[in-house]
């Protein structure tokens, strides 16, 4: 997908502005001071072109110059949002990722009482990919609840006829599994607003702590993150992860 865009050359000034490493002025000021080189050579001038992958910076590689994709374990608390107020998720990756553009993105959002499984990107082919209907891409929960089952929630949430307030189309089947009264597994092929706590809300039921466990087959104990948390992944072997039985040629 990226790889034709990535070869074309670009103006220096602008490559490091857009992964955030400072502003115009700053490279102006590290080409001064012979800290950047480009194919092994000082950089000559800030509107110098360039491919990402011949540019070092204090004789560093250029921090994830292809694009960036973390596989991240949201703690609760943290706003996936820009535009809430409270702690943004961005604050547990470097602060120079922040001003990359184009933005880090999640993939989707967990509200801020929700925690778990999270996928954070600038590829907006990859965003799109992964929340598109047409990929049927399963999220599961682990729900524990404010009082016992009634008996009947596996078969009213399986029999795609439940209704949502304020909604006027069914929820998809979905399946319940249950641990014991109050501790249950729910996997979804949707994803509506608050679509789990107001699925148990419509029982009659209360949700007092919410988990994403996993995104299609990629589960959040195999990744072996702690809550705050994340590791890098390139794209491609993410949809391995996630979509195990299928090879998206644009991710090759």
């Amino acid at each position: 997908m990226r790889k034709t865009e990535r070869l074309k050359t670009e103006r220096l000034d602008k490559l490091l502005a857009n992964l955030g490493y400072g502003v115009r002025k700053d490279v102006r000021y590290w080409i001064k001071e012979g800290w950047i080189t480009v194919d092994g050579k000082p950089a000559t001038s800030p509107s110098q072109k360039v491919i990402p992958q011949q540019v070092r910076l204090e004789d560093t590689e250029l921090d994830h110059p292809n694009g960036l994709t973390i596989i991240y374990h949201k703690p609760l608390g943290a706003v996936c949002s820009r535009k809430e107020d409270g702690r943004l998720i961005y604050a547990d990756f470097p602060e120079r990722w922040i001003g990359r553009k184009p933005l880090l993105s999640s993939v989707g959002r967990l509200d801020k009482d929700t925690s778990g499984l999270l996928i954070v990107t600038d590829d907006g082919q990859l965003n799109h990919q992964l929340t598109s209907p047409k990929q049927h891409i399963s999220k599961t929960y682990a729900v524990t609840l404010d009082h016992p089952l009634e008996g009947n929630e596996a078969e009213t949430f399986a029999s795609g006829k439940l209704m949502l307030e304020d909604e006027d189309t069914p929820c998809l089947p979905a399946e319940l599994s249950i641990f014991n009264d109050i501790e249950v597994s729910l996997i979804l092929h949707e994803g509506r607003y608050h679509q789990v706590r107001r699925m148990f809300a419509s029982v009659g039921n209360h949700v007092n702590i919410l988990r994403r466990t996993h995104i299609g087959s990629l589960s959040l104990q195999e990744t072996g993150l702690a809550a705050g948390t994340y590791q890098t992944i390139k794209a491609s072997e993410l949809i391995k992860l996630i979509l195990p039985d299928t090879i998206p040629l644009q991710y090759t």
